[in-house]
């Protein structure tokens, strides 16, 4: 294992330690108080624009990176995005950053090319932590973006929320094998394999994957068409396997903001959720599929590099970034 991604998960497991019982708004404080000089690299307002400009491709990105922190500025970082994840959601986040270095090797890079760089993930501020009042706050990179806003110390929204693979499944090497989107990659296949002849001709809308997500790194995202077929028509056991793959995507984050996002999905009615698939039925070649309803929309597209590449998208059909949040924002800011 390389000397970065040991040091990463190092600083994971000082983080889990030093976060219990702490609140994400002085977690946030106490980030950037450690910062110095580039606290004002890391804070940006509420309602700057930098919040909306969101990513998951190699790009230059504003916010300090772990090549700026020393170790205490690391671990405060990662303190926080581990308050902010479920253990699941921290445990994917590490395994992207760490993954990095696979696809460095695979790809017969230098161990300095800042291309492939498990240090080179972005942390950035909107706003002032408090316990009272509306901030949001930001950790990204290649392959993942989480994004998240608080009101009164609660996060209110975690969307839009990126988590990607390459390679989705490590073909060779001390890890081969390894796969760290696994659940959502088998319980997908699981469900459309399970589907009988009627169903599948309106579960299975192409017999070619679409060529990524369709809601891509969009300010808004909207409802897709076609929809799929409805959580009400599958049978118990199709039913089950639907919602532990839901579960996979909506545990990602803290218990109070998954408990409150699938509170949510349920409000508006389970079933008017559906689930939608295009591509490869079988494992090894291109394949898509996404869960839909009136408040949701999570996609899954695994196509590139000979379909071992995978994007997952969460976004709130109604709350991307706060949107309530943000106008109650602009009128207090702008009210005389």
């Amino acid at each position: 294992m390389k000397r970065n991604t040991l040091l990463f998960v190092f600083i994971v497991l000082t983080s889990i330690r030093a976060s219990v019982a702490q609140d994400i708004s002085q977690l946030a404080t106490e980030f950037l108080n450690s910062l110095g000089p580039l606290k004002s690299q890391a804070q940006f307002t509420l309602d700057d624009q930098e919040r909306f400009n969101w990513n998951f491709v190699p790009v230059p990105r504003k916010g300090p990176t772990f090549h700026d922190f020393d170790d205490k500025q690391k671990a405060a970082a990662l303190a926080l995005l581990k308050a902010s994840l479920s253990s699941q959601g921290m445990q994917k986040a590490n395994d992207i950053v760490a993954n990095e270095n696979i696809l460095r090797e695979i790809e017969d890079r230098s161990a300095v090319d800042p291309y492939r760089d498990p240090l080179n993930y972005h942390f950035s501020i909107f706003g002032t932590p408090s316990p009272d009042g509306d901030w949001g706050w930001r950790f990204e990179g290649h392959h993942i973006s989480q994004n998240f806003v608080l009101s009164k110390n609660k996060i209110v929204s975690a969307t839009p929320s990126f988590m990607g693979s390459n390679p989705a499944i490590v073909p060779r090497g001390a890890e081969k094998g390894k796969q760290i989107l696994k659940l959502e990659t088998d319980l997908g296949f699981s469900l459309i394999q399970s589907m009988d002849e009627v169903q599948m001709k309106t579960a299975l809308f192409s017999t070619t994957a679409l060529p990524e997500i369709v809601s891509g790194n969009d300010r808004k995202a909207k409802n897709l068409t076609p929809e799929g077929i409805r959580f009400s028509t599958l049978n118990e056991k199709q039913k089950q396997v639907f919602l532990q793959l839901l579960d996979v995507f909506v545990k990602n984050y803290e218990f109070g903001f998954s408990k409150k996002l699938m509170d949510k999905i349920q409000a508006a009615g389970m079933d008017n959720l559906s689930f939608a698939w295009a591509g490869s039925l079988t494992p090894g070649a291109g394949h898509y599929y996404r869960i839909q309803g009136p408040i949701l929309l999570i996609e899954y597209d695994n196509t590139q590099t000979s379909a071992n590449h995978v994007h997952t998208a969460v976004r709130d059909l109604t709350n991307d970034f706060a949107e309530d949040i943000l106008r109650e924002h602009y009128k207090k800011a702008h009210t005389p």
